[in-house]
Parts: C-alpha cells; structure tokens; sequence
C-alpha cells in the first residue's frame, strides 16, 4: 500500500514552510532516519527524516515550492515489494482532487483566506494553462502564484506557466511583474468588485497596496513580496502593539568598572587550541546582568495569560540577533546560572548558526524575557516591542563618554542608555524601575555578577 509522506509539522507554531530541497530523487530506496529533504520556517532551514522504509514512488511537490501546508502531500513511497509505478498511480487521485478544488470558479472567493493543507498541493496532471479569454477554461496555478499575482495586480491568463505541466508558480509571477506585463483590466462586474472589497485590507492594517501604489509615479518601485519570517514579524509585532500595554522605563549605566573587568577577565583567558577559550563582550555581561537582576525581583520575571501570571524559575534571556530579511532571537536558557564565559561562547555559536538558519526551534521559541542591543550600531536609546510570552524586553544603547556629575565635580565617564520595555498587565511601573535598578547596579559593580 502506497505511504503518503506529508509536510512535517517543524514547531508547534508552524503552518507552512518552503520545500527547498529534495535530497532524494524517484526511485531511491530510503529507511527510517535517512533524511531526505530540507525544508525553510520562517526562522530556520531543517533536515526532514524519513519515518518509513520504501522506495520514492513518487515526489508530488517540487523542491522550491514554497508556502507549503503542514500535513500536505509530498511524496509518495512504496512498501518493500510494491509496484513503484502502481503506487505513484494509486497517490494522485488526492492531489489532483484538492487541485480542483482550489482551481474551481466557485470558489474563488477563497482566494483572500490561507491555503488549507489539501490545496497546498500541486495537481498530479493538470492541462496547459489556458488563456481564460480565449477559452474560458481555468488557468492553473499554485495558491500562492495566484496570491502574488492578485497583490501585483496581473492577469493571470496572461502570464505562462513554467510548472508541471504549464502550472504558474511564484517565479513565473516575479519574471512578469519585473518585466511589467501582464496588467490585469479594471474590474468592472460587480462580482469583482465584491471580490475586492473582500480581500481589501482592513484600517488596522493600513494603507492597501494599490492606495500605496497610486502615490507613486509608475517604474518608480519594485514589489517585493514578502518572505515567511517578515510575515512572522509583523504578525506578532502588531499583536504585540495591539494587545500589550507597553510601559516604559530608561536609565543610564556607567560602565568604566565594567570595561576594566571586562579587559581583565579576556587578558586572563587560557589558550585552548591557540585561541583564547572565551572573548567576553559588554553584550555577554549585559544578559547575565539581566539575568540576575531577574533572579533577584523574580516578580517581573513573568508572562500574561488570562487566567493566571505565569511566575519564571529560571531567566531564559533571549537575544536578538539580526539576520537577512529579519531578525531571530536564540535563548540563553538558565543564564542566571551561567558563568560569563559559558555565556559567551553559547552566544557566539547560537549567532553563528542563527545566521545560517540552522538553529532548532526549542533554541529561539520561548524565553522569559530579551535583550535588544543597538550599541555596536551608533543608537544612542530606543524603545524595544515586548515579544510575547515574554513580559519585558531590554533595549541596550551604545556607550560613549559623558560629562557627569560626581561629589560637585564635572567628570567624564563611559555611559550607556537602557530602555526596559515592560507588559503593563504584570510588571506595573515600579516593579520595572525595581528591576532596571538591579540590572544597573549589577553593570556598575560588575564584581558581583562572579560571585
């Protein structure tokens, strides 16, 4: 009997991802661990194991397909002893049946809400791409080409498929908005324009895109659709905005003690294979810092649900970490307890691998509270968006000499500015100051994050 391998569920979170890689290929025989294909998150590129012995029948969705549904189909395996063929056969009533469900006229309405885990796989044999003027017949193409192609406003019966079987796909999409063809006519029915009014953004999103567009002269932008961690992104950074009550609280730190024990600390370093075992940063003494101050008012070490306060054993600070269409926050778990050294070098391989997109989602997903450093890039002090669950979030800016006032003396002195974010519903503004006045006595009188 054929074995249906289907779009692994990488996180609890995930609902799609980019089939980016195939390491297989049709009529290669697998086991239980092989692993057989890559796929993209929003956040990470990961390894996918077969869970089954068999030979690859058949491989339904292509590598570079993106959007794809967790629990679609993907490929097709055959028992040991099984007819390949008969079994890659007996696998496309399922594709082809969901294929023409989402292709059906009927239903085009359902074009504004997400694929489900059935349309997200692409037909088994579908005719050519038809001109829908000429013909009437439907045109063929993947949820998300029909999505993009919607947003950049094209005609799809114009645009040629160079999918399965003349399929329109995402690149057939971006060569036709770049070369500027294939403009779709003015809806004029009023089906069309009930279509419109459906799928038009609502206040709480903005501006639309096409009220955007007006206000530019034609060629001078480019769309660039966006990609799933800038989806994440801004979903969770407008839910944040829109559901926490952001409270605010800034202090500044002078770090001349810190950056003699900070010196101290790395011209003590051992070799260890004739580099230096650790190189600790003021970011490294900043998490552990914060990690202790946490320790020491566990109150504001916290998340919000609805029906209780979660109350945190441990500070799981998570650092953000900015990477190529993005940002990621990889966890430094139990950082209280860590010494400044472990800190270090758990941070420089989590950043390494976080620009890679190799971490793992149990690696960035959850975390009691984050640190946001702007320092090393000239930002004097800002603001940072509470990133659910967490309840508070650190913004760190860059140090620099100021003149300040000590004993009725003017004095210079390195100082950085800290801005501590805070979810109003469980870190009231005096329990954020208590905190900040931990992290900053910890900062200057950095003796005492080594004992």
């Amino acid at each position: 009997m054929p074995i249906n391998i289907t779009m692994p569920a990488l996180s609890p979170t995930m609902e799609e991802g980019n089939l980016a890689k195939w390491l297989v290929k049709e009529g290669d025989k697998v086991a239980p661990g092989d692993v057989i294909a890559e796929i993209e998150t929003d956040k990470a590129t990961m390894e996918v194991e077969s869970v089954d012995e068999g030979v690859v029948a058949k491989i339904v969705v292509p590598a570079g397909t993106d959007a794809v549904k967790v629990n679609a189909l993907i490929a097709i395996l055959a028992e040991e002893g099984e007819d390949v063929a008969a079994a890659a056969k007996g696998g496309d009533a399922a594709p082809a049946k969901a294929e023409a469900k989402a292709e059906a006229p009927k239903e085009e309405k359902s074009e504004a809400a997400p694929a489900t885990a059935a349309n997200a796989a692409p037909a088994a044999a579908p005719a050519p791409a038809a001109k829908a003027g000429q013909s009437g017949e439907r045109v063929f193409a993947s949820p998300l080409a029909r999505r993009l192609a919607k947003e950049a406003g094209l005609d799809l019966s114009a645009v040629s498929g160079s999918g399965p079987r003349g399929r329109i796909v995402k690149s057939d999409i971006e060569k036709t908005v770049a070369s500027g063809g294939a403009k779709a006519a003015p809806a004029t029915t009023a089906a069309a324009a009930a279509a419109a009014a459906a799928s038009a953004p609502t206040a709480a999103k903005g501006m639309s895109e096409e009220a955007v567009l007006k206000l530019f002269e034609q060629g001078s932008y480019e769309l660039v659709p966006h990609d799933g961690m800038r989806k994440t992104i801004a979903k969770r950074l407008q839910e944040s905005k829109q559901t926490i009550p952001h409270f605010y609280v800034s202090v500044d730190c002078e770090l001349d003690a810190l950056m003699a024990l900070r010196a101290q600390l790395n011209a003590a370093s051992p070799e260890k294979d004739g580099k230096p075992a650790y190189k600790l940063s003021v970011n490294d003494m900043v998490i552990k810092a914060l990690a202790l101050a946490l320790r020491d008012v566990p109150d504001a070490n916290v998340s919000w649900t609805e029906t209780n306060i979660v109350k945190h054993k441990h500070a799981d600070v998570g650092v953000a970490v900015s990477i190529p269409g993005g940002l990621i926050t990889p966890i430094v778990r139990q950082a209280e307890l860590k010494s400044l050294s472990a800190i270090s070098n758990e941070m420089k391989d989590l950043g390494k691998r976080a620009k890679e997109r190799k971490l793992k989602p149990e690696e960035y997903q959850g975390g009691t509270t984050a640190v946001s450093n702007m320092g090393m890039m000239g930002v004097k002090s800002f603001s940072a968006v509470v990133n659910p669950p967490h309840a508070t979030i650190l913004a760190v800016g860059a140090g620099e000499q100021r003149a300040v006032v000590k004993n009725g003396e003017i004095k210079i002195a390195n100082v950085m500015t800290v801005t501590l974010s805070t979810d109003h519903r469980c870190v009231d503004g005096a329990l954020g100051a208590e905190l900040l006045g931990a992290f900053k006595r910890y900062i200057e009188n950095p003796m005492g994050m080594l004992v």
